[in-house]
């Protein structure tokens, strides 16, 4: 039998803990049942609440407390020491090494069917030239044949020359009068706004045929009434445009 047991076989005595009111060897130091320190010789307190409330009690909870705390900091600082190597990445090949050589990406071209579809997409307007054709045409001079037409065209005119037009047309005029208007034209041969010939000159035609002459005179009176420059004649047969054709008027 060990000698602790001896003790305790040798001697009935025990010692009531204060602090939890176990009854402990008379030699032991310490409770057996919370580790609060026995008070030998002294007189049982029993504690009146469910914890101590006196001195010595609290100070052994405390001294008890203090020594936890004071573990778990030096467990803390300890790690604080020793962290986590952090990961180690990957040595580089020796391709990786190498000193990377800059390469020039191409821009790519715009396909042709790319550029075809947009230049498709554009939409043009019509000039003059590309105008539903007319049926009927105007040629100028300054002498007509015996059929009434223009021997030699002339596209400009100046003082002292003969006006002289003739219209043919690909259908019988279908009227006895035809109506012509002359507009002057801008320097860049658009249409400008000075009309110096109205509807109202009408000139008589055979309605069953398809051409006619006129002879109108010295060009110098159209230069003195109109002036220089760019002009454009239109025929109608009704309001029905037939024919239109450009001619100039220089002072000389």
């Amino acid at each position: 039998m060990p000698e602790e047991d001896r003790s305790i076989s040798m001697t009935d005595e025990t010692v009531d803990c204060f602090n939890c009111g176990r009854a402990n060897p008379e030699w032991a130091q310490v409770c057996r049942s919370c580790g609060v320190a026995l008070r030998h010789g002294e007189a049982r307190v029993v504690p009146a609440g469910r914890f101590p409330t006196d001195r010595d009690s609290l100070i052994s909870l405390a001294a008890v407390i203090g020594t936890i705390v004071a573990a778990l900091l030096l467990g803390l600082f300890v790690s604080g020491l020793n962290p986590t190597d952090p990961p180690v990445a990957a040595e580089p090949s020796a391709s990786a090494s190498a000193t990377p050589v800059a390469t020039a990406t191409p821009t790519e071209e715009p396909s042709v069917a790319a550029t075809e579809s947009a230049a498709a997409s554009v939409s043009v307007a019509p000039s003059a030239s590309e105008a539903p054709a007319l049926p009927g045409t105007i040629v100028f001079g300054s002498e007509l044949d015996g059929d009434r037409q223009i021997i030699e065209p002339v596209d400009t005119f100046t003082p002292g020359m003969t006006f002289a037009h003739s219209i043919t047309s690909t259908e019988p005029f279908g009227a006895a009068t035809i109506g012509e208007q002359i507009v002057r034209l801008n320097d860049d041969g658009t249409e400008g706004d000075q009309l110096v010939a109205a509807d109202g000159n009408q000139l008589t035609v055979n309605p069953e045929a398809t051409s006619a002459g006129f002879v109108a005179g010295d060009s110098a009176n159209f230069v003195r009434d109109w002036g220089a420059g760019a002009y454009e004649m239109r025929v109608y047969v009704g309001e029905t445009l037939i024919a239109r054709g450009s001619f100039r008027l220089a002072e000389g």
